[in-house]
């Protein structure tokens, strides 16, 4: 069964206003956080979606259980009104981007890695440049 759903939590992270993307796609949630800096407006919210959503970067999946929905009005009304006062990110959104800074940090230290290598290299190469050029004789 492929079934998709997203969700967008915006929040107040001192200093500024967070916003948390949530996609469900076959069982597996990827989040994204954003930040927007000043309280954004309803429409700029909507405008950032249509816009920006496609260019976001979504955090590794991770696997999450399925929901049953109760079919019993006054049950989906306290479902909400539950959301609607739980304020902060789900515990499977702050994993996917604790994943997600995992991802980033090895990937920062793999490029750092390269550089320092290619520095070390570089110099071996002036040392040995120098010292050919002292036998010479110049």
């Amino acid at each position: 069964m492929d079934t998709e759903s997203g969700r967008l939590t915006v929040f107040f992270e001192d200093p500024f206003w967070v916003g948390v993307f949530e996609r469900i796609s076959d069982g597996k949630l990827s989040a994204c956080r954003v930040i927007f800096g000043a309280e954004p407006r309803d429409c700029e919210v909507w405008d950032f979606i249509l816009k920006r959503y496609d260019g976001l970067k979504f955090s590794p999946t991770v696997a999450v259980e399925g929901r049953q929905t109760a079919d019993h009005p006054k049950r989906r009304q306290r479902g909400a009104r539950e959301q609607l006062r739980a304020s902060g990110v789900g515990t499977k959104s702050q994993q996917a981007l604790q994943a997600q800074r995992e991802e980033r940090k090895t990937q920062r230290k793999q490029r750092g890695k390269e550089r320092q290598n290619a520095e070390k290299q570089r110099r071996f190469d002036l040392k040995q440049q120098k010292r050919k050029a002292k036998r010479r004789g110049h």
